[in-house]
């Protein structure tokens, strides 16, 4: 599917100021879309991207080579049809794909941020999308969507510029992180600094990674993204390539294999220094915590939400998303909820859910067919 990838760099006039109250500026960008802005400019469609992800969407991955992580919802004739939607994917502020992040250089010291960089929250990279959007020269969004990490951004897209959203889409999240998930963050980021190679934050300096911390703190939150039933259906108690114990610490079941496969290609393309930042970043994520209740978040919201959560997730669990739910009804805001069941765990929004894509359609279009936006060509002439 055609894309096309862009950086820009924004704050160089007007900084962007964040949480921590440091002014960041310049700052740089990196995003794919996919489709066209229609004249009306009203087809634009953010899609946010959870903590491991990135911009491509729906692009083959520049370093894996693997399809897009949401390849299977963006495309032609998918929820997010790029013949019908102008989409927007940006790697997120704190990111390691081409956005400033930790890993990048220090204009004022030619040298990489490390832990010199400002520790960042989910509205600031809010702030910098919307940044994005103010230089592409796009008033409101039609629709924000995401899962996970994506799904505090639509939150949180939908709290702060109302005005700019028409339909926010927040799937398998929270309005705030919860203890359990905060101390499965510490977890990993206490691998990665327990890591001699992780040079206090100066790896690079180093010419060097903190792979094995990294790895570490990749398997412990990849068990968080799946269920004890998929776990269980996927590999239960068998061997890897062996027909008895080995009475040793090599990887004698399929799981830990898994497990650590999944540690080392994620060292190929994640900087650790961009983990510490990213997960730091969700925990500070609570959009009550100067409103009172949540529902004075939402107060006289015009967004038409459609929230998706899933039976197995215990990362984001459902009653957590019912809050949410709640509290939009409490200001009568116009909100949909489903609650998919399957035992595919929080990584149910990544993978094929045929109600999940059943339910994004039939939100997403009827809500183009209310705001006026055309139908993809091929849908016309049916």
């Amino acid at each position: 599917m055609p894309s096309q990838g862009h950086t820009v760099e924004l704050g160089s006039d007007v900084p962007l100021k964040l949480d921590c109250g440091v002014k960041l500026g310049p700052f740089t960008v990196a995003y794919q879309t996919y489709g066209r802005l229609n004249e009306q400019k009203s087809n634009a469609v953010l899609v946010c991207h959870a903590l491991s992800g990135d911009q491509y969407v729906a692009s083959t991955h520049p370093l894996t080579g693997k399809p897009g992580w949401w390849h299977i919802l963006v495309g032609p004739g998918r929820p997010l049809d790029p013949d019908r939607f102008f989409i927007i994917c940006a790697n997120v502020l704190g990111g390691c794909m081409g956005t400033t992040g930790p890993a990048s250089v220090n204009p004022e010291t030619g040298k990489p941020y490390g832990l010199t960089f400002p520790v960042i929250t989910i509205a600031d990279m809010v702030r910098a999308q919307a940044m994005l959007l103010d230089h592409l020269g796009i008033p409101d969004l039609f629709c924000v969507i995401g899962g996970s990490m994506g799904g505090m951004q639509a939150l949180q897209w939908a709290a702060m510029y109302p005005e700019r959203v028409y339909t926010a889409i927040p799937i398998a999240c929270a309005a705030r992180h919860s203890a359990q998930n905060i101390a499965f963050h510490e977890v990993g980021r206490q691998a990665i600094m327990a890591d001699p190679e992780w040079r206090a934050g100066e790896y690079s300096l180093h010419s060097t990674t903190p792979r094995a911390g990294l790895a570490v703190a990749r398997m412990a939150a990849h068990i968080t993204y799946l269920s004890e039933a998929a776990l269980r259906r996927k590999f239960g108690r068998k061997l890897q390539n062996r027909s008895a114990f080995t009475y040793g610490f090599d990887a004698d079941f399929e799981v830990e294999s898994y497990l650590r496969h999944q540690g080392i290609t994620f060292v190929e393309r994640f900087d650790a220094n961009s983990y510490l930042y990213i997960t730091r970043a969700m925990d500070y994520f609570d959009m009550s915590a100067d409103h009172g209740a949540l529902a004075n978040v939402f107060a006289n919201t015009k967004v038409r939400f459609c929230l998706v959560s899933f039976t197995s997730d215990w990362l984001f669990t459902t009653w957590e998303m019912r809050e949410i739910v709640h509290a939009l009804n409490a200001v009568a805001a116009d909100v949909s909820f489903v609650e998919i069941e399957t035992d595919k765990g929080h990584d149910a929004f990544l993978l094929d859910e045929p109600e999940l894509h059943a339910t994004l359609s039939g939100f997403v279009n009827a809500a183009a067919d209310r705001r006026g936006v055309a139908p993809a060509p091929r849908e016309a002439s049916v």
